[in-house]
């Protein structure tokens, strides 16, 4: 834990001291720029108490110049702190997104599932609030003693009404962070809880739909978002009731300073020309509380991303760099396995252990919530452990680099879901400049290769998000033809049958067999009978229990003998050689996770 949290603290130095120049830079362009600022106050100064005294063009005309080159210089320099501030922003995201990303996943699988794609949507806020004007209003700021300073030595009575002036702004700002603060958190909150929901009735739709659930999910969702706006609203009112204050009371000081200043000129205490000038330099002064106050609500947004970010980083372990291992054969140990769903504490799987050498064909079978889907998830790590180890030719799994293992797995889950892409980028795992002999090998391994080349553009028909419909069974074999991709040495399959047909079961016995024969381990999740006519060892999970293991033929003799539960002893009937079929019907799996 101690090397996790030294990587994150790591990670977060790093992203920022590749920024860390570029800030110093925009400070020192601040420095200039405030300088800069003093150009139009002293401008009318001069002609104020020396132009129009003396009657001189010739001074004027150089005043004029000068004021325009210093005008010009200021805006470059203007220009060029934006874009700095744009690249610290670009920085920040290149150097904490593939984090935030791996965070997602990782949070996704083994972690809190709420975390979803807070990571990517903080780190957004982040890059968008530092590349905005408001961070220049905390460059800035530090300038107001300077101003006020410089107003006093016009009269310190000017001075003194430009610090009040000050003050109350400054107030004002703080004000506005404390009755804010809370509804711009519960409106995140809320936003949050509405994208979730949206989301979920977006993938749920078709059920919805046949199931006259619209009208209940839309009002759910109605609701949430209600109670955002709400929020949203509330704050977006509070906050615009201080700008506004915020903006009339700037308005009144300058014109109150000028007023003051009118009132001393009057007197003889100060110039005409000072009157004028201490009236622009305060409203100066004033201009990055003003700032502050108007980009409050995004600030507020930046610091709670920011937050939120790094102690996700801090919670979320990092990556490890481990030794490269060799491609392994396939020969499997599981020793001593209890596995959870993630977020939750209490295990599904209890204490598992079997040994199968490479080659094998092992299907797990059970009744629904046994917890073979979870096994499953924990073995090719999809799922977190609680205690225990899986070996993969002798290695636990953790000492692989998960990319690195990942391209000696095939994995095949109940819920199939493609990416958005092309079937062969889909089947090739998105690999750069995939070999398309490979990917069609694969395709004819999950007897898919027919079937791709009947879709509109065949193997580049897009799919997945905005592409080709595809039919559930269609789904189920070029998944099945990605977990083959590159002959991987353990394949994994959860229910692959569920949704193929007569065909597509023979093509997927074909497919074990063959997967078999070259050496590779494969582990089957039945649903039905069918995906276990090339396996040869079985598994038999009972309320996450391990109670059989060993050859399919003494396994089945086992479940023959106890047989199965009084309910579903009624529906069985065997009959014509089925026996092993009924008794399997008391493993299949409903196809929710167990």
């Amino acid at each position: 834990m101690a090397n996790g949290e030294q990587q994150n603290a790591q990670d977060i130095y790093a992203a920022l001291k590749s920024g860390r120049m570029a800030l110093v830079s925009t400070g020192v362009f601040s420095f200039i720029i405030n300088l800069l600022m003093l150009t139009g106050p002293l401008f009318m100064l001069q002609v104020y108490d020396r132009v129009l005294n003396s009657g001189s063009i010739s001074t004027l005309t150089a005043l004029v110049l000068l004021a325009a080159t210093l005008y010009i210089l200021y805006g470059f320099l203007e220009f060029i702190r934006s874009r700095v501030m744009v690249q610290i922003g670009r920085q920040l995201d290149e150097g904490l997104r593939s984090r935030a990303f791996d965070m997602m996943s990782f949070h996704a699988t083994k972690g809190n599932p709420q975390v979803r794609n807070s990571p990517i949507a903080d780190l957004l806020t982040v890059r968008q609030f530092v590349s905005s004007p408001g961070p220049f209003a905390f460059f800035d700021m530090p300038w107001a003693p300077i101003y006020l300073f410089v107003i006093y030595l016009m009269h310190p009575w000017l001075g003194f009404a430009a610090a009040i002036a000050i003050v109350i702004l400054s107030v004002l700002a703080v004000i506005n962070n404390r009755i804010m603060k809370e509804p711009s958190a519960e409106a995140q909150k809320s936003i949050a809880q509405a994208q979730i929901m949206s989301d979920e009735s977006l993938r749920n739709a078709e059920v919805s739909s046949v199931l006259g659930m619209s009208d209940v999910m839309r009002d759910r969702w109605e609701s949430v978002q209600a109670t955002a706006l709400d929020a949203q609203t509330s704050a977006s009112n509070r906050g615009g009731l201080i700008s506004s204050m915020s903006r009339t009371l700037r308005l009144m000081f300058q014109s109150g300073m000028l007023g003051l200043g009118a009132l001393l000129a009057v007197q003889q205490e100060i110039s005409a020309g000072s009157m004028i000038a201490a009236s622009i330099i305060m409203a100066r002064a004033l201009a990055p509380v003003e700032q502050a106050v108007a980009h409050w609500q995004p600030y507020l947004g930046f610091r709670s991303a920011w937050s939120r970010l790094s102690d996700l980083m801090k919670q979320t372990p990092a990556p490890a760099e481990p030794m490269p291992l060799p491609d392994p054969k396939g020969a499997l140990e599981v020793e001593g396995l209890s596995a959870f769903v993630p977020d939750s504490d209490k295990p599904i799987v209890f204490n598992v252990s079997f040994k199968v050498e490479a080659g094998t064909g092992l299907g797990v079978i059970g009744p629904t919530g046994a917890g073979k889907s979870t096994l499953a998830r924990a073995i090719v790590g999809a799922w977190p452990r609680m205690r225990g180890k899986v070996r993969l030719d002798g290695a636990e799994v953790r000492q692989w680099d998960a990319v690195s293992l990942g391209k000696h797995l095939g994995y095949l889950p109940q819920d199939v879901e493609l990416f958005e892409g092309t079937v062969a980028e889909n089947i090739s795992r998105f690999q750069p400049e995939a070999n398309p002999q490979t990917i069609v090998a694969a395709a004819r391994q999950a007897a898919v290769h027919e079937m791709v080349l009947k879709l509109p553009d065949g193997y580049n028909t897009r799919v997945g998000a905005g592409g080709h419909r595809l039919s559930a069974g269609q789904l189920q074999r070029i998944g099945l033809a990605r977990a083959m991709y590159g002959d991987p040495a353990l394949l994994i399959m959860d229910e692959p049958n569920a949704n193929l047909d007569a065909e597509g079961e023979a093509a997927l016995v074909q497919a074990v067999a063959n997967a078999r024969k070259r050496g590779a381990t494969v582990i089957v999740v039945a649903h039905r009978p069918s995906a276990l006519a090339a396996i040869d060892t079985l598994l038999m999970l009972k309320d996450g229990k391990q109670v059989a293991f060993g050859p399919k033929d003494e396994v089945l003799a086992k479940v023959l003998q106890t047989g199965p539960p009084k309910a579903e002893r009624r529906s069985a009937k065997p009959a014509n050689g089925l026996q092993t079929a009924s008794t399997l019907s008391i493993v299949s799996d409903t196809g929710k996770p167990s």
